[in-house]
């Protein structure tokens, strides 16, 4: 058993008796092959909610700061995050990416860059489509619908892959890309709040 899996078996079993949690659309993650799973952020518990729920491993960009953090600096690694430097385009972090999609594994990203602390959804930054578009991988949109307080439902709805090839094929800019993506994760929201 590697540390991922034993962590995350931790955790579930941790957060499932605080947290009544519903999955929606887990058909809609394709059982191989890369894929950028993008959703929006209200806690700073989607990335361990959305990484205990998908039945895939996923890799999620942290940022820099954790990894400088005592004993947790050193333990993040292992639970497939890797850093990126906020507030500036980080080419390390965005090659890390692309290799992780070409790898056909699953790469996890927050949009947003940053928890919402209304509640709604917030701009998305280009990096969501720099990937989207810079990968063969499959593009699925996540709506993570709370609140987290104990013993209430959390939902997790994942959205059908989003169709790129129209983007792709057209240069579309990165920041058309998260548009569309956005869209899709706002969609997701509306239908099942």
């Amino acid at each position: 058993m590697t540390i991922y899996s034993f962590t995350r078996a931790i955790v579930y079993g941790v957060l499932k008796p605080i947290y009544r949690f519903e999955v929606i659309g887990e058909e809609n993650i394709p059982a191989q092959g890369g894929v950028l799973l993008c959703s929006n952020h209200i806690n700073n518990l989607d990335p361990p909610v959305v990484g205990i729920l998908l039945p895939r491993p996923i890799h999620f960009m942290a940022k820099e700061e954790l990894f400088s953090i005592p004993v947790l600096g050193k333990f993040v690694p292992h639970l497939n995050a890797f850093p990126v430097k906020r507030g500036m385009s980080d080419r390390e972090a965005l090659r890390k990416g692309l290799n992780i999609l070409k790898e056909g594994k699953v790469l996890g990203l927050f949009p947003e860059g940053t928890r919402s602390k209304t509640g709604e959804i917030g701009k998305g930054l280009a990096g969501a489509g720099f990937f989207a578009l810079r990968s063969d991988a499959q593009v699925v949109p996540c709506a993570i619908i709370g609140p987290y307080k104990a013993f209430r439902r959390v939902k997790v709805v994942y959205g059908r892959p989003i169709d790129m090839r129209k983007l792709r094929e057209n240069k579309s800019s990165a920041e058309e890309a998260t548009e569309l993506i956005m869209d899709e994760i706002r969609k997701l929201i509306h239908t099942h709040k």
